[in-house]
């Protein structure tokens, strides 16, 4: 069987009982210091259950800070933190049986082959995993056919899916994916986006960190923005690009002109240096048409045209940039 064919099936049979909520992590003003370094800063949000929720944020931005914190990996110094409505400090047992991480490190011992590696993980959880459960996990991460190679020799991108199987092995109702898709090739990434959304599909809420913002614009129900410990954003993917976004109109003429037609200066227009090209940037809710009917009356023969959308990347990049030229001012 194919490993999208096995991405359908269902998990673990030993599913943590989840209340019905509908918010499964809650984090209330918390803040990580290191001496005098604040690594998170003051930091409220709620991620709903069944969603994916995309955390961004340059490298440095406190990302893996804060899922450690609600893993269970660091104490927070100031705030609180709930999984499921329970305290992750004070009660750790049922909040880090309830999460299932795959950190951006390797963390598994290299004397041990894949099979072994997820059977000792499960143990962790009181749980022995069956050759059922065992098979649809190695199916689905595309790792059957290296079910008794030793970890050390996998590739990179084989040893990212044992870091997301070794996650999966006590079917947690919160799953962590820090940079998920690193180093891995572009056939299993996108196959691994249908594994998560079939992991959403049955109720898994899921948070996702990564710097393919391709991926966060495709998976993301909704997304947080981070930047120097400080949450810039939180929202909806498709109400972020279109606050945020803008459309692009770009014209390649068929001559070069000396100077843009004031009414097309008027409307918003840039010429190229060279002046075989006019670019137009609307809001994401405007429309072309003002531009193209100053193009008509001016007279100018078109090439070529091409549009393009602001894209996830592009609000990021803006937000940060905006944030940091704040903070000079």
């Amino acid at each position: 069987m194919s490993r999208v064919a096995f991405l359908g099936r269902a998990l673990c049979r030993t599913r943590v009982t989840v209340p019905r909520v509908d918010t499964v992590v809650a984090i209330r003003g918390v803040t990580k210091r290191y001496g005098g370094l604040v690594a998170v800063d003051g930091v409220d949000l709620d991620i709903r259950r069944g969603e994916i929720f995309g955390l961004l944020g340059p490298n440095g931005a406190g990302k893996t800070t804060l899922i450690s914190m609600i893993a269970g990996l660091l104490r927070p110094t100031a705030g609180a933190i709930s999984v499921l409505g329970h305290d992750v400090v004070r009660e750790y047992r049922e909040t880090r049986r309830a999460v299932g991480l795959v950190p951006q490190e390797i963390n598994f011992d290299p004397f041990f082959n894949v099979e072994e590696t997820l059977r000792i993980q499960a143990g962790y959880f009181g749980i022995r995993l069956s050759e059922e459960r065992l098979v649809e996990i190695l199916g689905a991460l595309d790792l059957l056919s290296k079910r008794t190679t030793n970890s050390r020799s996998l590739s990179g991108g084989m040893k990212r899916r044992l870091l997301i199987g070794k996650a999966l092995v006590h079917d947690p109702p919160v799953l962590f994916l820090d940079e998920p898709t690193a180093g891995v090739d572009v056939e299993l990434r996108r196959a691994l986006w249908t594994y998560v959304r079939q992991l959403r599909e049955r109720g898994t809420t899921i948070v996702l960190t990564t710097h393919y913002l391709e991926e966060a614009e495709e998976l993301a129900d909704r997304v947080g923005v981070i930047d120097r410990g400080r949450l810039l954003v939180v929202e909806d993917t498709e109400a972020l690009l279109s606050r945020h976004g803008a459309k692009v109109l770009r014209l390649a003429l068929a001559q070069p002109i000396a100077a843009l037609p004031a009414a097309l200066s008027a409307v918003g227009a840039r010429l190229a240096a060279d002046g075989t090209v006019v670019t137009f940037e609307a809001s994401a809710g405007d429309a072309f048409g003002p531009l193209l009917a100053a193009v008509a009356d001016a007279g100018l023969a078109v090439r070529d045209v091409e549009t393009r959308r602001t894209t996830l990347e592009d609000v990021f990049v803006r937000l940060v940039s905006r944030d940091r030229g704040e903070a000079r001012a």
